[in-house]
């Protein structure tokens, strides 16, 4: 049975895994692999070893894998690194929700109710002139 706390600490493991392993295989790309630490140094060794072996994809996957058990243990995980993807809520490739920004929400006034929409300034000119003229004409 897999405590709460070991898969909170298997699920961070996994999204930091995979995100190092991108960071990493992007940084090899634009010739700055020097620069990364001697362990992702290492993976990505691992990782070009698998390549020759096996199709890229595959050659990724196991990578991963080794990161994210690497990770487990390092975060204080107990025992053998639980499979994240089998358990429900696990990472999804093809899963991907787009973001949509919410709609502006009005401003609240002193008391808590919604402001209400302000007159365009040309509006309330317009209508000041038509105020003024019409005093002008009725009053000669």
């Amino acid at each position: 049975m897999i405590k709460a706390a070991d898969m909170m600490i298997a699920r961070r493991a996994d999204t930091r895994a995979r995100a190092d392993f991108a960071t990493w295989k992007m940084m090899a790309k634009l010739n700055g692999a020097s620069s990364l630490p001697p362990e992702a140094q290492t993976f990505l060794d691992r990782y070009k070893a698998l390549s020759k072996e096996m199709t890229e994809a595959q050659a990724t996957d196991v990578t991963i894998d080794l990161i994210y058990k690497s990770y487990y243990e390092e975060m204080g995980g107990a025992g053998e690194p639980p499979d994240v993807k089998a358990q429900p809520g696990g990472q999804m490739t093809g899963n991907v929700t787009a973001f949509r920004r919410p709609p502006p929400q009005r401003p609240k006034t002193a008391g808590g109710s919604e402001a209400k929409p302000r007159l365009p300034v040309a509006l309330i000119f317009a209508c000041l002139v038509v105020v003024y003229t019409g005093f002008r004409y009725f009053l000669r």
